[in-house]
Order: structure tokens, then C-alpha cells, then sequence
């Protein structure tokens, strides 16, 4: 998550600015990413390429950066931080990186803590990524480990008698139940505090003025 933020920040702040060259051409293929991608196969056979099959680093990398939380990054920063604050630092003496890291960064509070719910939740709830790239149990991350565990529950020693089997379904259901409170909670715990945050973010671009 924090690799996520610092990228999605640092790209959506030079994005917001005008002085980027050609900024209309990246943002166009930025765009063209989220409409079409190149699929399961080419995706995976470039994981196994660079040797990241089985790794941490096929779960990290080839989402460092949501091109959707990227534009809302951008459109934040280019609607928060006025041009005119930057030329008066310029005058200061004050450099891009330093104004971004001293000036920038401290004003984005509310979509920092946006896109680090974002990422966040994005991450506690990746299974399909893990599903693909992972073979070895111990770097499964919790939502894989939870799904074997209620697989296991609901092919557990086939009964013969129905009273058997009802008291398996039944188990199984409590075990269902329960993976869902697990898999919610920390989430849970977390929304609450970045809830205003959250709701700003969300109404970035609604409103004009």
C-alpha cells in the first residue's frame, strides 16, 4: 500500500502540472489502459519472465499503480494545489521535488488517505492474483488460506446417515459465517476513521468551484 501511494502521488502531482510536456498524450494512454489490457496469458507469461512467479513481487508490481486512483490523484492535486503557490516557491528558490515533498504532500492529506483505503482493501481482498501467481501455501495471502479452510469444511468425511450430514452443513455454514466476519473485520476497523476522507475523495470532480 505504501509503494502504491507514493507512486500513484508522485505520478498524479507531475500529471497535475502543466509544465509536464505532452502530459494530454500519457493521460490518453493512461486511459487506454483502463479500457482494454492485454489479458491473463500475456500478463502472466511477463510475471514469468522477469522470474516474480511465487514471489511477493507478483502481487506488488504489476498493480503498483491503478490508472483509476492515478487520475483521481490527479484531478485532486491539480484542483487543491493552485499554480500560483508553485511560482511563489519557485521565486523562493524552492525546487519541484522539494515542493512537492514540503508543500504538496502536506496539503493531500484527505486523498492520501483515500488511496491508501483504496490500495488497501484492494490488497486484503486479492485472491485471483494469488490464486495465479502463488504456489507455495506460506505467501498465500488470507483470502486463499480462508477459501481452502471452508473447502476443506465442505468436503470434510462424507457421511453416510443424514443426521451426519446435516451436522457437517450445519458446521460448514458456521465456518462460512465466521470466514466472512474474519475477512470483514479489519476493514471494518479501518473505514470508520478515513470515512470523510473516503466521501471527499469520492465527490473529487463532482462539483465545479
Amino acid at each position: 500500500t505504501s509503494l502504491n501511494v507514493s507512486l500513484t502521488m508522485t505520478a498524479g502531482y507531475a500529471l497535475s502540472r502543466k509544465e509536464l510536456v505532452g502530459r494530454a498524450v500519457i493521460m490518453r494512454l493512461i486511459v487506454f489502459t483502463m479500457l482494454f489490457s492485454g489479458g491473463l496469458i500475456p500478463t502472466y507469461l511477463i510475471v514469468k519472465g522477469l522470474g516474480m512467479t511465487n514471489k511477493i513481487w507478483a502481487m506488488v508490481i504489476p498493480n503498483a499503480v491503478s490508472a483509476w486512483n492515478l487520475i483521481i490523484a490527479r484531478t485532486y492535486l491539480q484542483q487543491s494545489i493552485p499554480q500560483e503557490l508553485l511560482e511563489a516557491s519557485l521565486v523562493d528558490g524552492c525546487s519541484y521535488a522539494r515542493f512537492f515533498w514540503e508543500v504538496a504532500v502536506p496539503l493531500s492529506g484527505a486523498i492520501i488517505a483515500v488511496l491508501a483505503l483504496l490500495y488497501s482493501v484492494a490488497h486484503w481482498n486479492s485472491f485471483f492474483t494469488g490464486l495465479i501467481y502463488l504456489q507455495d501455501y506460506s505467501k498465500y495471502p488470507l483470502q486463499l488460506i480462508l477459501r481452502d479452510i471452508l473447502l476443506g469444511y465442505q468436503t470434510a468425511g462424507a457421511a453416510d446417515d443424514a443426521k451426519t450430514v446435516q451436522e457437517m452443513q450445519r458446521i460448514a455454514d458456521l465456518m462460512k459465517y465466521a470466514l466472512i466476519i474474519v475477512a470483514s473485520f479489519p476493514v471494518m476497523i479501518l473505514y470508520p476513521f478515513l470515512q470523510r476522507y473516503f466521501v471527499k475523495g469520492v465527490m473529487i470532480g463532482a462539483i465545479k468551484g
